[in-house]
């Protein structure tokens, strides 16, 4: 399922609004032990365009 969710984020990476939207549905189809790989990963591959919506997904809330 992983692979799936980076293929549709790579598709609507031109995009702020359907990035966050495409993220936030594929969280949730992500399991909890593949987590930290698909962040690394987003941040990795999108982490100059959209590090504020990236930030606002995987950083804890103080």
């Amino acid at each position: 399922m992983i692979d799936y969710v980076k293929t549709i984020l790579q598709k609507v990476s031109f995009s702020k609004y359907l990035f966050e939207r495409e993220l936030r549905k594929g969280l949730r189809l992500i399991s909890p032990t593949e987590i930290q790989d698909f962040k690394d990963w987003c941040y990795q591959m999108f982490g100059k365009v959209h590090h504020v919506i990236l930030n606002r997904y995987f950083e804890p809330a103080f």
